[in-house]
């Protein structure tokens, strides 16, 4: 078992994760994954495990914020569930091709492609980027083509699709809440078979440290989940008396400088 001081920095994480989740709308991986790469390199993991280990732990914390999310938009009737199954073939395949993609690259080229993923987020946030609903949803074949290329992406990055899967939806003509609603269920297929791909792929690397499976590291996982279920609901609640427009202004300021180190720019 890790070292208490970690085991803090990961409970420390997961508030973070789950309040900014709540309180911006922002999904997880974005938080949990340059955070992880940080710590698990201050505990002294193998540089070349790093990037796969911060990716697929934080798609298995998604999984528990996933369904905690969806559940509360279920009660609130917002969730187009016929949607989230049209998606979720897509989604799974993709997010297994994605993990198997990452286990393909160096941990540098890894860390580099979350870094870009990081700096587009930003940047729709800073600008406020949005596609006009312009036409209807697309037939099965279509819905799956858009699911598998989310999941790929988010198996790759390490999140649950959000930044994508809404913006679709809302340039499909889908009511922004019920998008919103709906991306959140989508982010459990996604993190399912995006965490299962890393534990796989990880199996055969004898780098990992113990409390492993594959490239998923428990510790971090069970702090993360707990804490950030227990606390997206206080973040929920402190939209509605913060400044989250400005907020969100400077965590997009904060993604894009860490987008750029993880480029190396800076």
């Amino acid at each position: 078992m890790p070292d208490v001081t970690f085991l803090l920095a990961y409970a420390a994480l997961g508030s973070m994760s789950g309040v900014m989740a709540g309180l911006l709308g922002v999904g997880g991986g974005l938080v949990i994954v340059p955070v992880l790469v940080w710590l698990f390199s201050l505990q002294g993991f193998d540089h070349t495990v790093i990037a796969h280990a911060a990716i697929g732990s934080s798609l298995a914390t998604i999984v528990a914020t996933s369904v905690s999310s969806s559940m509360a938009h279920h009660r609130r009737q917002a969730v187009r569930w016929p949607l989230v199954m049209q998606l979720s073939f897509g989604l799974l395949a993709g997010a297994l091709s994605g993990a198997w993609l990452a286990d393909q690259m160096q941990t540098a080229w890894l860390q580099r492609s979350f870094g870009g993923f990081a700096i587009l987020v930003s940047l729709q946030m800073l600008f406020t980027v949005r596609l006009q609903p312009t036409r209807g949803l697309p037939g099965l074949a279509g819905m799956s083509l858009a699911g598998y290329l989310i999941g790929l992406v988010s198996g790759v990055v390490g999140v649950g699709g959000g930044s994508m899967t809404v913006p679709f939806l809302s340039w499909r003509s889908v009511d922004m809440r019920q998008a919103v609603a709906t991306s959140s269920a989508c982010g459990l297929p996604i993190a399912l078979a995006g965490a299962l791909g890393f534990l796989l792929a990880g199996l055969t690397d004898a780098l990992m440290p113990p409390w492993s499976t594959g490239y998923l590291y428990w510790p971090a996982i069970a702090m993360i989940s707990l804490i950030s279920v227990l606390l997206a609901p206080f973040g929920a609640r402190l939209a509605h008396s913060l400044p989250v427009h400005q907020l969100k202004r400077v965590f997009a300021v904060l993604l894009l400088l860490i987008g750029l180190k993880l480029l190396g720019l800076y």
